[in-house]
C-alpha cells in the first residue's frame, strides 16, 4: 500500500507503474484522460458521488441559495468550483454573491473556527468527522442539487497495464467486489474486522462512516459495475463546465468487461 501526498500524485504513481491501481473521484480520473493521460477505471466502488457543500447546522443556511453574501471554502481544485456553482445555482442562489477562498484540505478545521460557512469536501467522510465531534453539520449532495449522479470512487489503472495483465485486473475487481458484498451483508462483522485489524480506529466513527457511505455504493447486485448512462452525463458535465475539452465516451473511461457494465442509450 503506497500512501500519495494528494490525489495527482495517485495518479503519476498508476502512471509512472510504481503502482498497480489507485483509488480516485471519477472526475479526477476523467481530467487525466482528457489530459492525454492512460488512466482507466476496472470498478466503480461506489455509484454516487461523495462530494457537495457542507456547513453547520447552527450557520441556520436551510438550502444552497442560503449561503448568498457568505464564505465559502474549496480545496482549489477546478472541480471544486464547478460543483460549488452548480450546487447553489441549481438551488436559486446567486454563486457570485460570495466570497470563496482556497483552503486546502483543511475544510473541518476552518469551518469549525468559524473562517468560512461551507465547504466543498466528501459528505460521508468530511460531515461524519465533524459530528463525531459533537457538531451537527447540513450538507447538500452534489448530485441531489444539479449535478450528474456518476461514480464518485473508482479503482483504476493504465490502459497498458490493463492490457498487460487482465488476470490481475479481473481477481482485484473479483475479490474487492466480494468484500463490499460481505460488508454490506454483515456491517458489524466487518466494523470488528476492520477496529481488529487497525485498533487507533474510532468504531463508532467507522460504524457511522460506514452508514454514511452505504447509501452510495448502491445495489448490492451493482457492486462494481458501471452504468454507461452516468459516465456519458459526467462528461457532458466536466465539456459544460471546460473541465475537458472534448466528450469521453463511456468505454474509453472505463473497462467494462472486469466489473460489467448496464446499457442506456447514450450520444458519445
Amino acid at each position: 500500500m503506497v500512501t500519495p501526498t494528494s490525489t495527482a500524485d495517485t495518479l503519476r504513481l498508476i502512471e509512472a507503474g510504481k503502482a498497480d491501481f489507485g483509488l480516485a473521484d471519477g472526475i479526477d480520473v476523467a481530467t487525466q484522460i482528457d489530459a492525454g493521460r492512460n488512466a482507466r477505471a476496472i470498478m466503480a466502488v461506489t455509484q454516487r458521488p461523495s462530494g457537495g457543500l457542507i456547513t453547520l447546522a447552527d450557520e441556520g443556511i436551510k438550502s444552497p441559495a442560503g449561503l448568498d453574501g457568505k464564505t465559502v471554502g474549496v480545496t482549489g481544485v477546478p472541480s471544486d468550483e464547478a460543483v460549488y456553482e452548480t450546487i447553489v445555482a441549481d438551488d436559486g442562489g446567486d454563486p457570485a454573491s460570495n466570497k470563496v477562498v482556497t483552503i486546502g484540505f483543511n475544510g473541518i478545521q476552518a469551518l469549525q473556527a468559524g473562517k468560512i460557512s461551507a465547504f466543498t469536501g466528501y459528505i460521508p467522510a468530511d460531515a461524519t468527522a465533524i459530528e463525531a465531534s459533537g457538531k451537527k453539520t447540513r450538507s447538500f449532495a452534489f448530485d441531489e442539487f444539479g449535478g450528474p449522479s456518476y461514480p464518485g470512487l473508482v479503482a483504476f489503472s493504465t490502459r497498458f497495464r490493463i492490457a498487460e495483465d487482465p488476470e490481475l485486473m479481473a481477481g482485484f475487481v473479483a475479490a474487492t467486489t466480494r468484500g463490499y458484498e460481505e460488508v454490506v451483508e454483515d456491517p458489524a462483522g466487518a466494523i470488528d474486522d476492520l477496529v481488529g485489524a487497525n485498533p487507533e480506529i474510532d468504531p463508532d466513527l467507522a460504524t457511522d462512516t460506514f452508514k454514511a457511505y452505504e447509501p452510495l455504493i448502491g445495489d448490492p447486485q451493482e457492486i462494481g459495475s458501471f452504468d454507461e448512462g452516468s459516465i456519458a452525463e459526467l462528461s457532458d458535465f466536466l465539456v459544460n463546465e471546460n473541465l475537458i475539452e472534448k466528450p469521453i465516451g463511456p468505454r474509453r473511461f472505463a473497462d467494462m468487461k472486469f466489473a460489467g457494465s448496464r446499457s442506456a442509450v447514450i450520444s458519445n
